[in-house]
């Protein structure tokens, strides 16, 4: 539907404005400005609201603005906003971390203490409505021809079976040549494996004990002392640990092989922090064995957290060594062994099963870790699936679950090539998880090729997709004004209004209980066309408004008082006066996203029950963990128009 002006406008505007119109016909800045009026007046139109939806900005004081890397929504309704140091290596050197909390309804903001840089951390919802944040930021990155000392990972060495070690931040390791490099960061290195053997003499007679013991390691980052080719190495060899004496000389050590002054990558944390809604503090819980920038965490059908990828305190992609976090005991353990690239999405499918749709944002070489499969975590198997359009253009692309969840179906979304290639593809593709032998088929094509779509569920079971850049981090003026609502059961894109702010890298997107969609961040490389002027990290908040609260004005269903948490049967009561109205209700995962990535969204079915009398109705949440994974959930309601009411929260144990 296109919104065409009234002849009562067009007579207004060729009126009033004619002399000015006329007089500027030949001067384009005059056409222009002509053109924005003109776009101005038809999009605060009614008619224009309720068939394409409007933006509007929030009003953000000076003091909050914040460089939006991560968005969460918690069961509270409030926005968390993580920056950390939030791309910004001045903030980092001076340990200036921000993370601010937004609340919708009231427009207040307020700052949260940062513990540690989350810059680049990995975050999922727990059961009990915290938010699980591991890993971040130890060391930015230096590119080529700007790395002055040689330096690389030093994996350290402890044989003592009775005592580990801690080497502090500034160790110095000696090469055999006499060449020194400091250690960056702590490092402690366990106890040695000590393992007792029995041996049998050829008699048969028992020998005595014998004893093994294999060496502990821990990696460190390493720099050199001074500037010169002196210290690059290619060749492995061994360092002694200065100001250790004795036996702990002979049981500490170093090894190294690749120093050099190539590019050095970021490097990742250990650290591990509890989001409390309610108390709106960072809590530290224990740390995860392998340090990991760029992560993605995905809560598991127990409520369990699975960590995968990111790049290590070395700054090399975690080679597959997976972790698993339990939120009772706060502590990790070891996962199933598999490699991704960073930032992989992966979604809890019925059944237990983790589909990896091939969407990543960055690190790890382009022949690696990159085809979808469906991964058994219990076998430690996995399959892949075929089918994908462009599967060198996954980098950057959006996947989701495609409501309802019950239906098993996986949407990817646009994408680019690896790294910093300027290949984009309009590409969508759909796997259909119910059918005996899934594969990939080609969805309707987005208008352009799109790197960093932000795509989100509504409750009126619709995809509202939006932004996203041509070019990678928006080059050459590349961002994609541009939005779309996707309807499932049409396999359709339908025009939404267009968003006035651009949003590429570092960008999120996602629903309020309100129904509304709220928008953050960007950080382009450039602010203009012509890649001359370096870009500068949007910070603006947009908001969008969904057709269907124009179309339904003050006349939404209302949901009244219920329970917060089920029955044994699973079910909820909610007051209404609405209920001969309602058609459905969804029970919406509230978001938390980064580089486009976004796991925890799921839309779930409810069966819906009407009391005799209309004064309440029931639903049923499915009791199968795989597809309802434990947590605070939002509760819409909709009617026959698809105008769904506010959320309430349900907590789902």
């Amino acid at each position: 539907m296109a919104y065409r002006p009234s002849p009562k406008f067009k007579k207004t505007l060729l009126g009033g404005g004619a002399v000015v119109v006329l007089a500027a016909l030949n001067a384009p800045a005059a056409v222009s400005f002509a053109e924005e009026k003109y776009h101005a007046y038809k999009i605060a139109q009614p008619g224009y609201k309720r068939a394409f939806g409007s933006w509007a900005p929030v009003n953000v004081p000076a003091p909050y603005s914040v460089n939006a890397i991560h968005a969460a929504l918690l069961h509270t309704g409030k926005v968390l906003l993580i920056a950390g140091s939030g791309n910004s290596q001045k903030s980092f050197d001076a340990g200036t971390f921000d993370t601010v909390l937004w609340d919708p309804v009231k427009n207040t903001f307020k700052k949260i203490p940062t513990p540690e840089d989350f810059f680049c951390a990995g975050h999922t919802q727990l059961p009990d409505g915290r938010l699980l944040v591991a890993g971040g930021t130890a060391r930015y990155e230096i590119l080529n021809g700007e790395v002055k000392k040689a330096g690389g990972g030093m994996r350290v060495k402890n044989e003592n079976p009775d005592k580990a070690v801690t080497l502090k931040k500034g160790t110095v390791f000696r090469s055999p040549s006499g060449v020194e490099y400091v250690s960056k960061f702590d490092v402690t290195v366990p106890k040695a494996k000590r393992e007792f053997e029995i041996s049998y003499f050829n008699s048969g007679q028992m020998k005595p004990w014998e004893t093994k013991v294999t060496a502990a390691e821990a990696r460190v980052f390493v720099e050199a002392r001074e500037e010169g080719p002196q210290a690059l190495t290619t060749e492995a060899a061994q360092y002694e640990v200065v100001g250790l004496k004795g036996d702990a000389a002979d049981d500490v050590y170093g090894l190294a092989q690749k120093l050099t002054t190539e590019k050095q990558d970021f490097q990742g944390i250990k650290s591990a922090y509890e989001f409390d809604p309610k108390a709106e503090k960072y809590i530290p819980v224990a740390p995860m064995k392998d340090a990991r920038w760029y992560p993605t965490l995905v809560t598991l059908e127990d409520g369990k957290v699975l960590a995968v990828s990111g790049l290590n305190d070395v700054g090399d992609v975690v080679p597959g060594d997976n972790e698993i976090y339990d939120p009772a005991t706060k502590k990790w353990s070891k996962g199933p062994f598999r490699y991704f690239p960073t930032y992989p999405s992966l979604f809890l499918t019925k059944g237990g099963k983790l589909l990896y749709s091939g969407s990543n944002a960055g690190y790890g070489p382009a022949e690696k870790g990159r085809e979808p499969g469906l991964w058994d975590l219990k076998k430690n198997s996995f399959t892949k699936l075929s089918g994908l359009t462009d599967p060198d253009q996954l980098e950057t692309s959006a996947s989701l679950l495609l409501p309802p969840v019950q239906n098993q179906k996986v949407m990817v979304l646009g994408g680019g090539g690896v790294g910093e290639s300027s290949k984009s593809t309009a590409r969508t593709s759909i796997i259909d998880l119910s059918k005996d032998s899934p594969v990939f088929t080609d969805g309707p094509s987005l208008p352009q090729g799109t790197r960093y779509l932000s795509s989100v569920l509504l409750p009126d079971d619709t995809v509202f997709t939006t932004g996203g850049s041509e070019d990678y981090r928006g080059r050459s003026g590349s961002d994609i004004l541009k939005a779309q609502f996707y309807d499932p059961k049409a396999n359709a894109f339908a025009e939404a209004a267009e968003p006035t702010v651009g949003r590429n890298y570092h960008s999120e997107a996602l629903l309020l209980p309100d129904g509304r969609v709220a928008t953050f961040g960007s950080d382009p490389l450039f602010d203009d066309k012509d890649n001359t002027r370096l870009g500068t990290f949007e910070q603006r908040i947009e908001v969008f408004t969904p057709p269907y609260l124009h179309k339904a004005g003050d006349d939404r269903p209302v949901l009244g008082a219920g329970s917060r948490e089920l029955d044994r049967n699973g079910r909820a009561t909610f007051r209404t006066e609405d209920a001969d109205r309602i058609v459905k209700a969804r029970l919406m995962r509230p978001s938390a996203v980064t580089h486009t990535t976004d796991v925890e969204q799921r839309s779930v079915e409810l069966k819906l029950t009407k009391a005799k009398d209309g004064s309440s109705i029931t639903v049923d949440v499915p009791k199968d963990r795989t597809l309802v994974p434990p947590g605070w959930y939002m509760l819409f309601v909709t009617d026959a128009k698809g105008i769904p009411s506010e959320a309430k929260w349900i907590q789902v144990d």
